[in-house]
């Protein structure tokens, strides 16, 4: 992930300071908060960017919409300079501005993103931002037509929640409805990643809502409920046609070694049987029990394969399973355990030492 300098660094900044002054606002807090950015975390610069923004707009909302179209002419307004200026919009826009402000907000995304700064105007009132956002899925920009899906996820990453989502999740659904067959794959992703938001909480609304795109849109519903599918849900791996199989014999996982390095990798390898008279269709995945600080295990499913397997025949497959350090989870040596999950069904763990 790149380093809050290498987003909103002392060059954006002062890059944003030469669009204001070209849009003809002498920009002294903006130029100023650059010897401040040193030792700062990306959100408090964000936020100090933001601030000096707001001390050199004008009051009047009016005003920073005019300065600020004015601005987008200039090529070099662009870039990771776009997310504090997003974020002094809806300061400046609210409460009395809200249309005009979700309208600029929409011609400035194009530039970054203003996934961030449109949930101020959602929690400012949810009903009237949604109907706005609505309207966006027909627009022609597929950056915009994108931002009616991303900024109004429930879960969206590094976005501060907005409570009332989270208290309907229905009342976004109108707006993927009408973007999950979108032309772009970009616009596409996006409803696929908010409706497993949507599962998280709402696993129900989730799967109803998936049923309805599955003829038109079975990879964006493959991609909605990967989080169900790792959790073992029936009905959503019922919709994409994996149903429990009584007559599969699963043999494994089989570890090469017993232990691992911290750092290195576990090899396994399994197999499957179907003894059954019909065709099933399997999603396999495995389960590592990582060992906390605490001595217990947690579980966390990994995406293996899925296969059809005719009656009779059978599959082998070999896999391996990193330890190397990452920045999301910390390793504790110890005993941990491996398993598979076939179609949702979990089946005997393995244990092994990470060292």
């Amino acid at each position: 992930m790149p380093t809050a300098d290498e987003m909103l660094s002392a060059e954006a900044v002062t890059g944003l300071a030469r669009c204001l002054r070209r849009a003809g606002r002498t920009p002294t807090a903006v130029r100023r908060s650059v010897r401040a950015l040193p030792g700062t975390s990306f959100s408090e610069r964000g936020q100090l960017v933001r601030d000096a923004l707001l001390a050199d707009l004008p009051e009047r909302y009016a005003e920073v919409d005019a300065l600020l179209r004015t601005a987008l002419a200039d090529p070099e307004f662009t870039g990771w300079m776009i997310w504090p200026v997003t974020e002094a919009v809806a300061r400046r826009a609210l409460p009395d501005s809200f249309d005009a402000g979700m309208d600029l907000l929409a011609a400035l995304t194009p530039r970054l993103t203003a996934e961030f700064a449109i949930r101020t105007f959602l929690d400012a009132n949810l009903d009237r931002g949604l109907a706005r956002a609505l309207e966006w899925t027909g627009h022609p920009d597929e950056h915009v037509r994108r931002l009616a899906s991303e900024g109004t996820r429930p879960r969206l990453p590094w976005a501060r929640r907005v409570r009332a989502i989270l208290d309907r999740p229905e009342c976004t659904v109108p707006v993927l409805d009408a973007l999950h067959a979108d032309e772009s794959e970009y616009v596409r992703r996006s409803v696929a990643n908010h409706l497993n938001d949507i599962s998280r909480g709402d696993p129900a609304l989730a799967v109803r809502t998936a049923g309805r795109w599955q003829d038109t849109s079975p990879a964006v519903v493959r991609h909605a409920l990967r989080t169900l599918v790792k959790q073992g849900d029936p009905e959503a791996l019922a919709l994409l046609g994996f149903r429990p199989v009584t007559g599969l014999t699963v043999t494994g996982p089989e570890l090469v070694a017993a232990e691992v390095a911290m750092g290195g990798r576990l090899d396994f390898s399994f197999s499957l049987t179907n003894t059954t008279a019909e065709s099933v269709r399997l999603a396999v995945d495995y389960v590592i029990g990582h060992r906390k600080a605490n001595g217990t295990l947690s579980p966390k499913v990994f995406k293996l394969t899925t296969r059809v397997l005719d009656p009779g025949a059978s599959v082998a497959v070999t896999r391996s399973h990193s330890f190397r350090p990452i920045s999301t989870r910390v390793y504790y040596p110890g005993e941990h355990t491996i398993s598979l999950q076939v179609n949702g069904t979990a089946y005997e763990a393995v244990s092994f030492t990470l060292s």
